[in-house]
């Protein structure tokens, strides 16, 4: 075993990490007392060589020198210079062993390495692989982030041939910085800052991460609801389409995210997550779904809290399922009729799947939400007829795409995966006696596009969309995406 394996064997042996895997300083101090040891070691026996002079060897009577090489033993006389060409290749390689630890020490000056996040372990942590930066960092600042520029062509006309006078739109999304600190093997920091449409900035989650075991942790600060499949991971170069599912915005309002705390971990093939936050302000729920009650975690009216938990179990790489709750009051203690207040339970659940596997790409998701005293809500907020406030909602979606390089030889890294995705969204599933249905807020969806991603951090999608509801006034687009995430 040479000097740098023996090395690694002591640091594995001590630290019990991987062979060739330094962290923290104390490995800096390991590493350059090591290296004066080789020398002290090393320097006697080069200047002895260059000296001619021999050392005594432990074997045989004390004190009696040995001979200097198996052919003087033997009476042969060795050749002129035998031992200098012996002895150079080892001083040679002592000196690449030493170069090699030298590069290691400086790579730890320059800071811990950090090693990526693979997607299964991101989405187990309930996070998309950029934002998941800071848990591939033994220590120290990480940075990471993604954008996304959206431009929407809408029809000129409506389902019914009436006139949209709408007009085409870019806009440069959201640009997100996420920032975050590991303190030590325990304790860490990760945040999203982002700007929405080029001038609001907004903080998409800021939290603290307990580790208590490598498959358990305590989470706290601005969370993401853990619910469907795009609110924890809604990085572009991650969901299917130019523009996120209708469903995972009416009926799961993406971003969601609220002030709270709770519990992550993950035990073999099964991932989870349960926090408890603040809910939502029911007075701004509209007949368009719950998205409105989102309060984002500024000044939040917290007399009414929620739960909310996830379970998702993942039987190959590639693939996973489970299922979402969320359930608490809406009412922050504000609705009152007749001077009864009513909390306004809310509960929102969801089913989900998805599956990459050899270039395919399957995703599907029904999610419904369940509001308690719909009516006395309506009637607080001024709402009549079929601008009330529902019941019932729900939403549903299924997706598939190919990509059509995935079995290419040397596409290096190049993918390209035309989809289409069904959807059906219906803010107004059921309605409250006395309130009635609009017929525009069930809406039917079939979008078709292509996506193309050069490397994997960078995403190019087109896609047409075709909408259509009863009331005949539905609305088509065209959009292009171009999103980017590191």
């Amino acid at each position: 075993m040479n000097i740098l394996d023996k090395y690694r064997v002591g640091v594995q042996h001590t630290v019990g990490v991987k062979p060739m895997t330094i962290r923290g300083p104390m490995y800096v101090l390991r590493s350059t007392l090591f290296l004066l040891g080789a020398l002290l070691v090393a320097m006697p026996a080069v200047a002895q060589e260059q000296e001619g002079v021999v050392l005594p060897q432990t074997a045989g009577a004390a004190g009696a020198p040995a001979p200097e090489n198996t052919n003087e033993a033997a009476g042969e006389e060795s050749p002129e210079g035998a031992e200098e060409v012996e002895q150079q290749p080892d001083v040679a390689e002592l000196q690449r062993q030493l170069d090699t630890l030298a590069e290691e020490v400086e790579r730890l000056r320059a800071g811990d390495v950090a090693e990526p996040v693979d997607v299964d372990r991101a989405r187990a942590l309930g996070l998309a692989p950029s934002a998941a930066a800071t848990y591939g960092v033994e220590r120290g600042v990480s940075i990471a982030g993604y954008g996304e520029l959206l431009i929407e062509n809408f029809a000129d006309t409506n389902q019914g041939g009436a006139p949209t006078n709408a007009y085409t739109k870019s806009d440069f999304l959201r640009a997100i910085l996420y920032t975050g600190y590991r303190f030590n093997d325990k304790f860490l920091f990760n945040s999203e800052i982002e700007v929405e449409h080029a001038k609001e900035i907004y903080v998409e989650f800021a939290y603290i991460d307990y580790q208590a075991t490598e498959n358990f942790g305590l989470r706290g600060g601005m969370l993401l609801a853990p619910m469907g499949l795009v609110n924890e991971y809604h990085e572009p170069n991650v969901f299917i389409g130019a523009e996120r599912p209708v469903t995972e915005n009416r009926i799961i309002p993406s971003t969601w995210r609220e002030n709270g705390g709770g519990i992550y971990g993950a035990f073999s093939n099964v991932a989870f997550r349960a926090y408890v936050m603040n809910g939502f302000n029911g007075s701004k729920f509209s007949s368009k779904g719950v998205r409105g009650g989102r309060q984002k975690g500024a000044k939040a009216k917290s007399t009414s809290l929620g739960f909310t938990g996830r379970v998702d179990v993942t039987p190959t790489p590639g693939v996973f399922f489970g299922a979402s709750i969320y359930s608490g009051d809406s009412g922050q203690g504000e609705i009152d009729v007749d001077g009864i207040e009513y909390g306004i339970k809310t509960t929102i659940w969801d089913l989900h799947g998805q599956a990459q596997v050899r270039g395919v790409d399957i995703r599907a998701l029904f999610a419904r939400a369940n509001l308690s005293d719909a009516a006395k809500l309506n009637e607080a907020l001024g709402l009549s007829g079929s601008k009330g406030v529902a019941e019932q909602m729900q939403g549903s979606y299924i997706s598939f795409g190919y990509d059509v390089l995935s079995q290419v030889t040397g596409n290096a890294g190049v993918a390209l995966t035309p989809y289409i995705r069904y959807e059906v969204v219906d803010t107004q599933a059921v309605m409250p006696v006395g309130f009635t249905r609009s017929l525009s807020t069930d809406i039917r969806f079939i979008t078709a596009g292509i996506e193309l991603k050069p490397i994997p951090n960078i995403v190019l999608k087109l896609d047409h969309a075709w909408a259509s509801n009863d009331a005949n006034d539905a609305v088509n687009q065209f959009n292009i995406n171009l999103g980017y995430a590191f």
